[in-house]
């Protein structure tokens, strides 16, 4: 089940939605309104899924990723959360998560029932494998725990994202300071809050106001929801 408190979503579509992780790189620190432009020309994504953001500079072949991918799988976090997928009755095969060649500017995403990708060629660092990875593993482990999960329904889509930015470690510090965002006090929910915003509003069920409204009606549940985690790591 969702987090206590989520409406109840509309019907799913046939196509199942794209969660994508959006591009780090047009994020620096940019006034809203240029990050709106930088996105316009970004094709619609398709119906049901998720998305994540990271560094686009040069970017790592099929073959290469997948290596790091590989790596990835052995680290604490990622190993914590497969134990707890397993565990919840939604094991993944070899192929649940996978190196492609992405045209779009995002860093991977995550699909019922196809699994996650990692966009080789927005990739540079292991750390940015790892980040989507970790990222896009909250979102089906939401997807596997919530049987009403829609992720055409907006308040759906923010809440999972709210969880994997929250959890994930995508809004630490270091990574925020390396993005341009300087910010001492309260820089994790400011950015767990903009990249949410950012993701949500790609998803063509979403407007602008719609991401924002669904973002702070679901914020206190969904922000405090740590599961499979005793506590946000």
């Amino acid at each position: 089940m969702l987090p206590i408190g989520l409406p109840e979503p509309a019907l799913l579509p046939e196509n199942e939605l794209l969660v994508r992780h959006c591009l780090s790189a047009p994020e620096r620190n940019t006034p809203t309104r240029k990050l709106r432009e930088a996105m316009a020309d970004e094709p619609t994504p398709e119906p049901g899924t998720s998305t994540s953001p990271s560094a686009v500079n040069g970017g790592k072949t099929v073959n290469e990723c997948q290596d790091m991918i590989r790596r990835s799988l052995r680290t604490p976090m990622v190993k914590f959360l497969l134990e707890h997928l397993e565990k919840s009755g939604c094991g993944i095969g070899d192929g649940f998560i996978k190196a492609v060649h992405c045209e779009k500017k995002i860093a991977g995403g995550y699909t019922r029932g196809g699994g996650i990708m990692v966009c080789s060629n927005h990739m540079n660092m292991q750390d940015e494998v790892n980040q989507v990875v970790i990222h896009e593993l909250i979102h089906a482990f939401d997807d596997c725990r919530a049987a009403n999960l829609n992720w055409a329904n907006c308040a759906h889509h923010a809440c999972s994202e709210i969880r994997a930015g929250h959890l994930s470690g995508d809004c630490h510090y270091k990574r925020e300071f390396l993005r341009g965002f300087m910010k001492i006090r309260g820089h994790e929910q400011d950015c767990v809050r903009r990249r949410v915003m950012k993701s949500v509003t790609a998803n063509p069920y979403c407007s602008e106001a719609a991401a924002k409204d669904a973002m702070e009606a679901v914020w206190d549940v969904c922000y405090n929801d740590t599961q499979p985690f005793d506590r946000a790591p």
